[in-house]
C-alpha cells in the first residue's frame, strides 16, 4: 500500500498541490486525445500516464518542498531524476527476450514510448550515438533508482492496477502493429522515427497544457467548434467571391482566369486528402484560391487546422491580413513569424513542479492550436527536426490538417529529403491534405527520397495554355552575353526612367544591394529610393512596403532595391524589373513583381549577370545561376529551344531536374563533421546502420535494441539555414515598448501575448554578429537569459541592423 503524500506541482499564488496521480491521469487523457487523431490513442496515453512516474518518491517530494519554501537558496540542480522511472518501468516489463519472441511490437513500444518519457525535459535521446554509446539504455537499463519499488507500488495503487495496465499495454501494442503494417518493413525505422516524434509532441503538449491549466486554476481546456467555424468562413469567402464577380473589371482577361482557377480549386476540394499541386502563375490569386480549396476540403473531411507555410517572414502578415479581412476574424488566425525565445538545449527537469521564469516561458501557449496558422518553412522543418522541445510540441497539431506550402520551390536543397519524408508522413499517417502552391513546381518526385504525390495531382487543367494566357511580361536576356556592375545598373535605370515610372532591382546579396542603394542616393535623382533587406524586422519591412505600394498605386515614380525577400508573394507591381541572374524559379518570382495585375501591355523584365556579387558561400544560387544561364544561351541560339521561353514548363522541368542532379549529394542533409547524412541518422534500419555495424565490430555482439537511430545527434546538427542564428528583439517602433515590458512580473497568459507580439520586432543574428554585438555591449538579455534584445544604436530606420561588416548570407529570408 502506498502511503506517500504525492506532489506533482505547487501553484505559485495559493500554494495548492496537484497530486501526481491527478497530473498523470489528466495528462494521459489529453495525450490520448492527441494520439487518437492518427489511431495511436493508447500509445500516446501510455506516455502520458508514465511520464512523471518518478515523482512518487520521498526524494522528489522533499526536493520540491525545499525549492518552493526556499526560493532564494534552491536545492542543487539535477539532484532528483523523476523522468527515468516511466521509461525504466516499460523497459523492465516489456524489453525482454521472452517478449521479443512472443510480441516484438511490445519491445518496439517500450523503446518508442520510453524514449519520449525519459526525454520530456530535454529532447529525444540517441538509441546509439557516434561514440557507440546508448544514452537511452544508460537511463532505462543501467541507472539505479533507489525508491523505484515505492514508485511502482504507488503507481499501480493510485493510477492504474497491474491488470488494467497490462490490458492497456496490449491495446497500445496492437495500435503499433497496425501502424507499422501500413508500410513495407524496410520503411519501419522511418515510420518509427516519426511515431516517436509524434508521441513526444503529444506528451510535451499534454504535460505543459495540463500544468498551465493547473497553474492558472483553470480545470478545462478551451474547446472550439472548428467544423462550424470553417463552415462560417467558407460562407464569408463565397460572399466575397460573389462581390468580386459583380465588379466592373470582372470580364478583364486576368480576372476571368483567376475566377476559373478559383472555381477549379472548389471542385477539386471534393477529392480525398492527398498531396496535390496548384501551379497558378504568379499573380493568379493563389492565396484566395488555395483558401477556397482548404475551407471546402476542411468542412467536407472534418479537418481541424489550415496551415499556410510560406518561405519568407515578409509575406506572413500580408497574407494573414488578407485572409483575416475576408473571414472577418481577428481571433482565430495565428501568425507565427519566428521564435522569440532561444530554445535552450539544457535539461530543465530540476525546475519542474515549481513556477520559475523559464517554466512560465515553457508553458506559454505556443503549440499552433489555432484553426488557421500562418508560419514559415523554417518553422515547419524545425517542428520535425530541430533540437529542443518548443518546436516539436507543435507536431501533433499538423495532423487532421490542410497544409498549404506557398512557393514550395524554396525548400533548401539540403532539406529536400527531410521535407519529403515529413510531408509523406503527414499524408500517409496523419490524415492531412497537402497543397503545393507555386508557379514553378520543383521536381520533388524526381529525387531519391521521393514525395508521394497523388496521381493526377495538378489542380490546374491545360497548364501550358494557362501560363500563356497569364503572360504579362517579356524576359529580356541581358545576361548570356554581357555583365553588369552597380554603376552600369544606374546608367540603365536612368535610361529606363524616361520610359517607365516604377523600377525594381533584385540582387542576390545584401552587400551589393546596400552598395547600389547608397550609390543611388548619392546621384541626382528626383525619385524616392527604397531599400529592403532581411536585416530589418517584419514590422519595419511592412511599413516600407506600405509606402512603396502607396507610390505604385498612385502611379508615381519610385525605385526599390531589394534582396530576393520581395519576390515570393509580396503583392507589389512595378513597371520594370531588373533581376540579377539566379535560378529560373527566382527569375519567375521577380517577373511576378512586374505588371502583376496586367494593368499595362506586356512589360519587360531584364535579367542581368552581376559581376560584383560574391556567391562563393551561396552554393544553391550559384548552381541555379549556371543552369539558368545555359538555358538562356540555348534559347539565344535556337528560339524554339525549351519551348522558346525561359519560363515555360519545359524549361522549368529541365531546370529542376538538372539542379537536383548537380546537388544530389546535398539532398539528404550531409553533416561534414560526422561524415554522415541526416537521413541515415534518423531512418536507417538496424542492419544497415553504420553505428550499429561499428558497435558489432568493436564489441563482437549486437546491441540489445531494435531501434538504433540517433535522434538527438541529428537534431543537434540540424539548421535550415546553414549558419547558427539567435533571435533578438529590436528597438524599432513598438519593439521598444515590448523590450521595456520584458522584465515586469507577468502571468503565463501575459507572456504568451507579449511573445506573440514580439515576433514582428525580431530578427536573427549570426554567431559572428552576436559575438560582435556582445563585445560592444550592444545586446541585453531578459527573462533569466531566455530572451535577447538589441540596445538603442544597434538598429536604424534605413538599414535595420547596423553592423560594421555586412554578411552576404540572408539570415532572415525564411
Amino acid at each position: 500500500m502506498c502511503k506517500l503524500e504525492s506532489i506533482a506541482h505547487i501553484r505559485e499564488d495559493d500554494k495548492q498541490i496537484q497530486t501526481v496521480e491527478d497530473h498523470l491521469l489528466e495528462v494521459k487523457e489529453l495525450a490520448e486525445s492527441y494520439g487518437e487523431k492518427i489511431g495511436i490513442r493508447h500509445i500516446a496515453g501510455l506516455a502520458g500516464m508514465l511520464h512523471d512516474l518518478g515523482k512518487y518518491t520521498l526524494e522528489f517530494k522533499s526536493y520540491l518542498l525545499e525549492a518552493v519554501n526556499n526560493p532564494d537558496q534552491p536545492p542543487k540542480k539535477g539532484s532528483v531524476d523523476h523522468s527515468t522511472a516511466g521509461g525504466k518501468l516499460l523497459y523492465e516489463l516489456l524489453h525482454t527476450q521472452e517478449t521479443l519472441r512472443e510480441n516484438m511490437y511490445k519491445v518496439f513500444l517500450s523503446e518508442v514510448v520510453g524514449n519520449a518519457i525519459i526525454s520530456h525535459h530535454s529532447y529525444l535521446h540517441d538509441f546509439l550515438d557516434p561514440e557507440l554509446n546508448s544514452k537511452y539504455l544508460n537511463r532505462v537499463a543501467d541507472k539505479e533508482l533507489s525508491e523505484f519499488n515505492l514508485t511502482k507500488q504507488c503507481f499501480f495503487n493510485r493510477v492504474i492496477s497491474e491488470k488494467e495496465f497490462s490490458l492497456y499495454v496490449d491495446q497500445a501494442a496492437e495500435e503499433l502493429e497496425e501502424y507499422l503494417s501500413r508500410h513495407p518493413q524496410d520503411k519501419w525505422w522511418e515510420q518509427l522515427m516519426f511515431l516517436t516524434k509524434y508521441i513526444f509532441s503529444s506528451l510535451i503538449d499534454a504535460d505543459r497544457t495540463n500544468t498551465r491549466l493547473f497553474e492558472e486554476n483553470n480545470k478545462f481546456k478551451e474547446t472550439l467548434d472548428v467544423n462550424q467555424l470553417f463552415q462560417q468562413y467558407y460562407q464569408r469567402l463565397m460572399k466575397k467571391i460573389e462581390f468580386f464577380k459583380n465588379q466592373q473589371n470582372v470580364n478583364e482577361k486576368i480576372n476571368v482566369l483567376r475566377s476559373q482557377m478559383s472555381d477549379r480549386c472548389d471542385k477539386f476540394a471534393e477529392r480525398p486528402s492527398g498531396i496535390y499541386t496548384l501551379s497558378i502563375p504568379t499573380g493568379g490569386g493563389k492565396t484566395l484560391a488555395s483558401l477556397r480549396y482548404a475551407l471546402k476540403h476542411a468542412k467536407s473531411y472534418n479537418k481541424k487546422h489550415i496551415i499556410y507555410v510560406v518561405p519568407y517572414t515578409t509575406i506572413i502578415e500580408q497574407n494573414a491580413e488578407e485572409v483575416r479581412t475576408i473571414l472577418e476574424d481577428d481571433v482565430n488566425i495565428l501568425e507565427h513569424h519566428s521564435n522569440v525565445i532561444e530554445d535552450r538545449k539544457n535539461d530543465d527537469e530540476s525546475q519542474d513542479g515549481m513556477i520559475t521564469t523559464q517554466q512560465k516561458l515553457k508553458l506559454a501557449k505556443d503549440n499552433w492550436d489555432s484553426p488557421i496558422v500562418f508560419t514559415t518553412l523554417v518553422q515547419f522543418l524545425n517542428v520535425f527536426y530541430a533540437n529542443g522541445s518548443r518546436n516539436i510540441r507543435r507536431l501533433h497539431n499538423l495532423s487532421e490538417s490542410i497544409i498549404i506550402f506557398d512557393e514550395v520551390q524554396k525548400v533548401p536543397v539540403s532539406c529536400i529529403s527531410l521535407f519529403n519524408q515529413a510531408v509523406n508522413f503527414l499524408k500517409n499517417n496523419s490524415n492531412s491534405s497537402i497543397l503545393l502552391c507555386t508557379a514553378t513546381q520543383p521536381a520533388l518526385d524526381f529525387v531519391e527520397h521521393k514525395l508521394d504525390i497523388t496521381s493526377d495531382a495538378e489542380i490546374i487543367e491545360d497548364l501550358d495554355s494557362v501560363i500563356q494566357d497569364f503572360k504579362r511580361v517579356e524576359i529580356v536576356d541581358n545576361a548570356s552575353y554581357t555583365s553588369f556592375t552597380n554603376d552600369k545598373i544606374i546608367d540603365f535605370l536612368k535610361k529606363k526612367a524616361l520610359e517607365v515610372q516604377s523600377m525594381l532591382v533584385v540582387l542576390n546579396t545584401k552587400s551589393v544591394v546596400k552598395n547600389l542603394y547608397n550609390l543611388l542616393k548619392e546621384t541626382e535623382w528626383d525619385i524616392p529610393i527604397y531599400h529592403l533587406s532581411t536585416s530589418m524586422c517584419a514590422a519595419h519591412r511592412n511599413i516600407i512596403l506600405k509606402e512603396i505600394r502607396d507610390y505604385l498605386n498612385k502611379g508615381k515614380p519610385i525605385i526599390c532595391v531589394s534582396t530576393q525577400l520581395i519576390e515570393a508573394g509580396v503583392d507589389v507591381s512595378f513597371d520594370c524589373v531588373i533581376r540579377s541572374l539566379a535560378g529560373l524559379d527566382s527569375i519567375a518570382q521577380a517577373a511576378g513583381r512586374c505588371n502583376r495585375h496586367g494593368e499595362h501591355s506586356i512589360q519587360n523584365v531584364y535579367v542581368i549577370d552581376h559581376e560584383e556579387e560574391n556567391l562563393s558561400r551561396l552554393k544553391e544560387i550559384k548552381v541555379g545561376k549556371q543552369i539558368a544561364k545555359q538555358i538562356l544561351v540555348d534559347i539565344r541560339g535556337d528560339h524554339n529551344a525549351h519551348g522558346g521561353d525561359i519560363l515555360s514548363k519545359q524549361a522549368m522541368d529541365r531546370y529542376f531536374k538538372e539542379y537536383y542532379q548537380i546537388l544530389k549529394s546535398d539532398l539528404n542533409y550531409f553533416i561534414p563533421k560526422l561524415d554522415i547524412e541526416m537521413t541515415e541518422l534518423l531512418t536507417s534500419p538496424r542492419h544497415l546502420n553504420n553505428y550499429h555495424n561499428a558497435f558489432q565490430k568493436k564489441y563482437n555482439k549486437s546491441i540489445e535494441l531494435l531501434i538504433t537511430n540517433s535522434y538527438r545527434t541529428a537534431a543537434e546538427n540540424f539548421r535550415v539555414i546553414a549558419q547558427n542564428t539567435m533571435p533578438v528583439i529590436v528597438p524599432y517602433g513598438e519593439g521598444k515598448e515590448i523590450i521595456a515590458e520584458l522584465n515586469s512580473y507577468r502571468t503565463i497568459e501575459d507572456l504568451s501575448k507579449l511573445l506573440k507580439k514580439a515576433q514582428q520586432y525580431t530578427i536573427n543574428l549570426y554567431d559572428f554578429e552576436k559575438d560582435h554585438l556582445i563585445k560592444n555591449d550592444g545586446i541585453v538579455s531578459y527573462l533569466d537569459g531566455n530572451v535577447y534584445a538589441l540596445k538603442d544604436g544597434g538598429y536604424n530606420k534605413e538599414y535595420g541592423l547596423v553592423m560594421e561588416n555586412d554578411n552576404d548570407l540572408d539570415s532572415l529570408v525564411f
